[in-house]
């Protein structure tokens, strides 16, 4: 069992639970496994402290040799966002290329493969799945983390993704409530607003959540939206007619409430984190998710500070910050419990491959009937955005590597701006073009670049790895919903005839 240190008051205890900071590195610092010792019960990971399978599992084990029940969450969406993967791209697709298969039972199946996985590692919370409707084509932080625009099926794919990554042994935190789809704004950068009224809230935002709850979802996480018919002064992170009267009371859920990354300027640069973090707390929050950015013993010490002040000054109950740390550790116990239940299927084919079975099913195709198969090398162009920054730059994407495989002598490079079309016509010369974009519709340079690409070379080959919005065009056009790297290699076999 866990012995917490010695000295350490039941108040500073419950502070310090309630905290999920990351770190640097790929080893526990010593200042993380001291606050594990005085009462710290979360660790969040990031792509930073992933270098292999191997290397995660002796890094939870470290975790667990200073508190055996700690929950090590994860931001691992699979798709676009892995963090398991970041260094190559995922195994599995995202939830986009999911919703566009629409086949629920496959859906539970990656999940489940997912969380697998995560659970061999040692991580026992994973901040999945988004279930937010992407009711908004312009959203530029959702997109294709989300399973569509379409409210049941966004509802009948987050309920068999919680239970499938449950079934798994390991936590779900279903995200971001009340719903994230129809902004326009990152919340990285500033606070998003939704200006809908209560009928298009309950049947479009929260149709998901309640699929989620009804699934049995053992963690929600807030968004860090204004949604002014819901409460016009705080964002959902900080509003208690949001977390406590609407997803407690009106929908009945008494799971774990998971705030997203406090340092996101949605509340940094508006509250202050400090402050939000009370103020998240007060609201109905359990467990403030931090690290993101911010990831060291100081911030630990001036969010644990912030919350003992707050309650001794009387501006949080210290009944609300002691269920808080409760519902921590609840999950905590769950966590052990579910991680030694959770049953672990022979390997089969089907099981190792279902990323790639997924990508391939969620592939859409134009022009297949008229398009030869590639032979010779290609020359591909990454039309290449600014990074979504829940995704990272660190991570690669396209179809260069796979087609490499298969056409040896596959050049790529990247490019972007209003000139990229005709950069890329010099650059290629006589190769044939394999033009990759992502959201071409929320790019008008990229609109742009195949527009002048297209006239001077109608055989282009355009992948799409973002959400299809635009009109199909090209010789061949794929849609793969999704850039996670078994999307590049599915679109890689469809190109090169493999």
């Amino acid at each position: 069992m866990t012995t917490l240190a010695s000295g350490t008051d039941t108040l500073t205890r419950d502070a310090l639970t309630v905290l999920q900071p990351g770190f640097p590195g790929t080893t526990a610092p010593d200042w993380l496994l001291r606050r594990l010792g005085e009462g710290l019960a979360s660790v969040g990971l990031f792509g930073r402290n992933i270098a292999s399978p191997d290397q995660l599992a002796s890094l939870t084990a470290q975790l667990r040799s200073e508190r055996d029940d700690v929950l090590v969450a994860i931001d691992e969406e699979g798709g676009d966002v892995t963090r398991l993967e970041a260094r190559t791209g995922s195994s599995f697709p995202g939830n986009h290329a999911l919703g566009a298969v629409d086949d629920v039972e496959l859906t539970r199946a990656v999940a489940h493969e997912l969380g697998r996985r995560l659970a061999a590692c040692g991580v026992n919370l994973n901040w999945a799945p988004s279930a937010d409707v992407n009711s908004n084509p312009s959203n530029p932080v959702i997109g294709v983390r989300s399973f569509g625009a379409d409210p049941e099926s966004v509802a009948r794919h987050t309920a068999a993704y919680v239970t499938g990554l449950q079934a798994a042994g390991v936590a779900a935190c279903t995200k971001h409530f009340p719903g994230h789809g129809d902004t326009a704004v990152d919340s990285h950068h500033a606070l998003p607003r939704i200006d809908a009224g209560p009928a298009v809230l309950e049947h479009r935002e929260l149709l998901p959540f309640r699929a989620a709850i009804a699934a049995g979802s053992r963690a929600v996480m807030s968004a860090h939206i204004l949604v002014p018919t819901l409460d016009p002064d705080r964002p959902a992170t900080l509003s208690l007619r949001i977390l406590t009267d609407l997803l407690r009371g009106q929908l009945g859920y008494d799971g774990l409430i998971v705030t997203d990354g406090m340092e996101m300027q949605a509340i940094a640069a508006t509250y202050g984190i400090e402050r939000g973090s009370v103020l998240a707390i007060a609201a109905g929050a359990d467990a403030i998710c931090v690290g993101g950015g911010l990831a060291d013993d100081e911030t630990v010490r001036r969010l644990r500070d912030a919350l003992v002040g707050a309650v001794r000054s009387g501006d949080l109950p210290e009944e609300r910050l002691a269920e808080a740390a409760q519902r921590v550790r609840e999950l905590a116990r769950w966590a052990a419990s579910a991680s030694q239940e959770a049953p672990d299927p022979a390997p089969d084919v089907t099981r190792v491959d279902i990323g790639l079975v997924a990508a391939r099913r969620a592939l859409t195709v134009t022009g297949a009937e008229d398009f030869t198969p590639l032979t010779a090398p290609p020359y591909v162009a990454l039309l290449t955005p600014v990074a979504n920054i829940a995704v990272g730059d660190e991570t690669p994407w396209g179809v260069a590597a796979e087609l490499e495989r298969l056409l040896p002598g596959t050049e790529t490079a990247g490019f972007a701006g209003d000139d990229a079309g005709s950069v890329i016509l010099k650059a290629a010369g006589t190769r044939r073009i394999v033009a990759v974009v992502r959201d071409e519709h929320r790019h008008p340079w990229m609109a742009a670049a195949l527009d002048t690409l297209l006239a001077a070379r109608p055989d282009t080959v355009v992948v799409e790895m973002g959400v299809p919005q635009a009109p199909p065009r090209g010789a061949l056009h794929i849609a793969t919903h999704g850039a996670a790297r078994v999307c590049g290699h599915a679109a890689a076999e469809v190109i090169a005839g493999a």
